[in-house]
């Protein structure tokens, strides 16, 4: 198996290399940047499987960087390392789409276990590149799309990303809150009328006992 791939952006040089000796030796594969622009660039050109992005580095800051990237499609979970600790700056973490926050000063194991933990529930590291859903039914990874006998569905944009969340997080209860922040940027107004849209549409596709709805909880994906 091939080693994961991490971009590690810190403009703190000794940081920097204490933490990417670290994960180094715990057998990933580290490339570091020093300010957004060097880590914009190298989004660019390889593709990682966790971003570790500190928010406070010059020529940017990591919650810009990220929104970027995630408006141009890059979907690689990211872990934000910030000495930011107000509420506000955690929300707009994950508003710009950050998948965890950790503070600074951090233990290295416990970063070591936040990105085992992404990497285990991130189904982009599966190693083939057609997830089978059901008999019939597949989701082919690379090109992100749902194949149903033979034949490719289409979604909408907000379907499509409230599948990959169910797929990434099979079998677990998603409340309605966390579903609505993944869905809905944090300038625009979730709906509770159009996600229940989005689960029917699901249904009909995946089966009607595919996704299972849990009164005031949330939704299952089976």
């Amino acid at each position: 198996m091939s080693k994961a791939k991490l971009l590690f952006l810190e403009d703190d040089p000794n940081l920097s290399e204490s933490v990417s000796e670290y994960l180094e030796e715990q057998g990933y594969n580290v490339t570091c940047a020093y300010d957004a622009t060097s880590a914009e660039d190298l989004l660019y050109e390889q593709k990682f499987d966790v971003l570790l992005l500190d928010v406070n580095v010059p020529a940017g800051d990591g919650f810009s960087l990220l929104k970027a990237s995630r408006k141009a499609g890059n979907s690689t979970p990211a872990i934000f390392i910030t000495s930011r600790n107000a509420m506000r700056d955690i929300e707009k973490g994950f508003e710009s789409g950050g998948d965890d926050y950790i503070r600074k000063p951090f233990a290295l194991k416990e970063l070591l276990l936040r990105i085992q933990t992404i990497l285990k529930r991130n189904f982009y590291h599966n190693p083939t590149d057609v997830l089978t859903l059901s008999e019939g039914i597949s989701y082919d990874i690379e090109n992100q799309m749902l194949i149903i006998n033979g034949e490719i569905q289409t979604l909408q944009l907000k379907e499509h990303k409230l599948l990959k969340l169910f797929i990434q997080h099979k079998n677990e209860l998603l409340s309605h809150e966390m579903i609505m922040e993944y869905l809905w940027d944090y300038d625009e107004t979730p709906s509770d009328g159009s996600l229940r849209t989005y689960i029917k549409t699901l249904r009909k596709l995946l089966g009607k006992d595919s996704i299972v709805s849990h009164k005031r909880l949330g939704y299952q994906f089976r």
